[in-house]
C-alpha cells in the first residue's frame, strides 16, 4: 500500500497538521464544524521517554489512517483486534471516537457530497447507516466505485458517448440529432468535443439514453440536454412535439435534492440523492413506478414504499424497468421495480412490480451483492467474491449460459473473477480482476475472433475480448450501449467504450454516426478497438 508520508522522515520536515492529544478532563464536545475543529488539530511533537513513538503520537496515528484510504473493513479490523485502537482517543470533534472512526470521519470530510453537509445532517446519516463513521464511509465508497464519482468515466449511449475527466471536464461525440451532445446545435460529431458551456463547474458523474443525456455536478445540481423529456421518447408517434434542448439545462425540480447519481432508461429516468434516496421521473401510468401519474411527468416522484427506510448506494435503469442496490451494515441487497417481462425483475416470475421488491435469491443463498447493471432487457450483479449474476430476457446470449429465453431468477456465470460488469442491449461485458475483457451476447460488431462463436457469431459463454487483450492494457470501466434508436430508416446497433488504467479510452463496435471517435470510411458501419484521442487527466 503507497502511503504519501515517509514514515523515516523527521517531525520538523512535517507540513500537514495533525491532530492534538486533549486531556482527558475535557467535557465532552458536540459535533461542530469539522473544518474548523480538524483545523485546530495539530502535532504537539512531545513523545514520551521510552514509549513506542506510535502510541505516544497518536496524530501521526490518525494521520496514517485516513491518508492512507484504508477501507472501511481493516480500520473496523484494527478496533476488533487491539484495545489501543477501541479506546476514545480524545480528539474533537467527538472526544469518544476511536482513532478508527475518526480516519473514517476525516476520509469522509474529503468527499465533495458529504463535506457540504450541516452537522446535523451529517449525524442523521451516520445514524442512517447504522451509527459509525466507518459504515458512512463504507456507503460513500460503494457509490464512488461503481458509477466512478470523481474519476474519470466513459458512457456509451445510443450512436453517442459521453466522457468525464477526473478535473470534472465533459467531452461528448457522435450522433446529435436532439441536441444530445450538449455542444449548442444539432450537428453529429466525429471526435471528442469540450462542452465549453460547462466550464466552471465540475461534473461528477454521466448518465446517456435515447437522445438525452443528465450530468451530475459536485455541488449535487443536475443538467440536461437532448430531447426535452425525462421519460418514453416514441420515434413513431407524429403528434408529440418534442423539443430540442442542444445547451446543458439546470434542472428545476431537482434544485433541492442534492442529486449523486442519475440514470436513464428508455421510458423513464431516475437520480439518486446523497441521502440514499431514489427519485424517479415519468412512466407512472398505472403505478408501473412506484407512483399513479402521466407518462410525461417532469417532476421528481420519491420511491418510497419498501425502500422508505432503505439507504439506496447505487441505480440503474434499464429500459423499462430499475434495479436499487441498498446499502445496510449487514451487506448490500437488490430491489427491483417496473416491468417484470421476460423474468427481468428477478423474483422467480414474469409479474409487473409498481413498487420496489426486495430480490430475495441473494439473501436465501447468502449471496453478498456489489454491484449492479441493468442491460434493455436483461440483469446483472457483480458479487463480493468476484461472481456474476444474471436474469431476464437470455437473447443472443447475453446471460453468459447459452442461448437461453429467459430466466427469472439470478443464476451465477461461470467467469473469472470479476470487478466490473456492464450489462448493454443483448449483450454483457466483463472485466476481471488481472484487467482483462470478457463477454457474452449478442457480436454485430466484430470484436471478437470467431472461436468459440455459434452460427450467429454471438458468444454464448463469456468469451475473452482478444481484440482488446492484445493491446496489453488493464482495463478498470467498461460501458455498452442498454439504449437503441432509429435514424434515417436504419437502426443504430449497439458500441462500446472502456477506460484503462493509465488513462486511455478505447471503442469499438457500431460507428457510423461518430459514437467511436473517428469519421468511419465510406461504406464502413463498425471498427474493432480503436484508441479516442482525448485527455481524461
Amino acid at each position: 500500500m503507497e502511503c504519501p508520508m515517509d514514515a523515516t522522515a523527521s517531525e520538523a520536515a512535517l507540513v500537514i497538521q495533525f491532530h492534538n492529544i486533549v486531556n482527558d478532563a475535557a467535557p465532552h464536545s458536540p459535533l461542530a464544524d469539522p473544518e474548523a475543529e480538524r483545523a485546530k488539530r495539530q502535532f504537539s511533537g512531545e513523545e514520551a521517554i521510552g514509549q513506542f513513538p506510535l502510541t505516544a503520537s497518536p496524530s501521526i496515528l490518525l494521520h496514517l489512517l485516513s491518508s492512507c484510504e484504508l477501507d472501511p473493513k481493516d480500520l473496523a479490523a484494527l478496533e476488533a483486534t487491539c484495545k489501543f485502537f477501541r479506546s476514545p482517543a480524545r480528539f474533537p470533534p467527538d472526544l469518544e471516537l476511536s482513532l478508527p472512526e475518526l480516519a473514517a470521519f476525516d476520509m469522509c470530510q474529503q468527499r465533495a457530497m458529504f463535506k457540504p453537509m450541516k452537522a446535523e445532517e451529517k449525524e442523521w446519516l451516520k445514524q442512517r447507516c447504522g451509527g459509525s463513521w466507518k459504515l458512512v464511509l463504507g456507503y460513500i465508497l460503494v457509490g464512488e466505485k461503481n458509477y466512478r464519482r470523481e474519476k474519470s468515466q466513459v458512457i456509451a449511449g445510443a450512436g453517442n458517448s459521453v466522457i468525464v475527466t477526473a478535473k470534472g471536464d465533459v467531452y461528448s461525440f457522435g450522433m446529435n440529432s436532439s441536441g444530445q451532445l450538449g455542444l449548442g446545435d444539432t450537428e453529429s460529431k466525429f471526435s471528442p468535443c469540450l462542452i465549453r458551456s460547462l466550464q466552471g463547474i465540475r461534473i461528477t458523474q454521466a448518465a446517456v439514453g435515447m437522445r438525452r443525456t443528465m450530468l451530475v455536478s459536485d455541488k449535487g445540481s443536475v443538467y440536461m440536454f437532448g430531447i426535452n423529456s425525462f421519460g418514453v421518447f416514441d420515434l413513431y408517434a407524429a403528434d408529440v412535439n418534442y423539443v430540442s434542448c442542444p445547451n446543458p439545462q439546470l434542472v428545476e425540480s431537482l434544485k433541492d435534492i442534492f442529486v449523486v447519481q442519475a440514470s436513464i432508461g428508455g421510458l423513464f429516468s431516475a437520480v439518486l440523492s446523497r441521502e440514499g434516496r431514489v427519485y424517479t421521473f415519468s412512466w407512472g401510468r398505472a403505478e408501473r413506478l412506484g407512483h399513479n401519474t402521466d407518462p410525461t411527468d417532469v417532476e421528481p416522484r420519491l420511491l418510497s414504499g419498501p425502500l422508505q427506510d432503505v439507504l439506496v448506494a447505487q441505480i440503474s435503469a434499464g429500459y423499462c424497468y430499475l434495479l436499487v442496490l441498498a446499502y445496510q451494515p449487514t451487506g448490500m441487497s437488490v430491489y427491483s421495480v417496473g416491468c417484470g417481462l421476460g423474468g427481468k425483475l428477478g423474483h422467480g416470475n414474469k409479474d409487473n412490480e409498481s413498487a420496489p421488491v426486495l430480490i430475495q435469491h441473494f439473501q436465501t443463498f447468502n449471496i453478498r451483492p456489489m454491484s449492479i447493471s441493468a442491460g434493455a432487457f436483461h440483469a446483472t450483479v457483480l458479487s463480493s467474491d468476484g461472481r456474476v449474476f444474471t436474469w431476464g430476457w437470455g437473447h443472443n446470449g447475453c446471460l453468459g449460459r447459452g442461448a437461453e429465453e429467459y430466466v427469472t431468477l439470478p443464476t451465477a456465470v461461470e467467469t473469472l473473477k470479476a470487478v466490473h460488469v456492464s450489462a448493454g442491449h443483448y449483450c454483457t461485458f466483463v472485466i476481471t480482476d488481472n484487467g482483462d475483457v470478457y463477454t457474452f451476447g449478442f457480436n454485430g460488431w466484430g470484436h471478437q475472433d470467431g472461436e468459440g462463436e455459434n452460427e450467429s457469431g454471438d458468444a454464448l459463454t463469456p468469451k475473452l475480448v482478444t481484440l482488446l487483450a492484445g493491446l496489453d492494457e488493464r482495463f478498470v470501466q467498461i460501458s455498452t450501449t442498454n439504449a437503441s434508436d432509429w435514424v434515417d430508416g436504419r437502426y443504430v446497433c449497439s458500441h462500446t467504450v472502456a477506460l484503462t488504467n493509465s488513462g486511455k479510452l478505447y471503442a469499438f463496435g457500431e460507428g457510423k454516426t461518430g459514437q467511436l471517435g473517428v469519421k468511419l470510411s465510406e461504406g464502413k458501419e463498425t471498427m474493432p478497438p480503436i484508441q479516442v484521442a482525448v485527455d481524461l487527466v
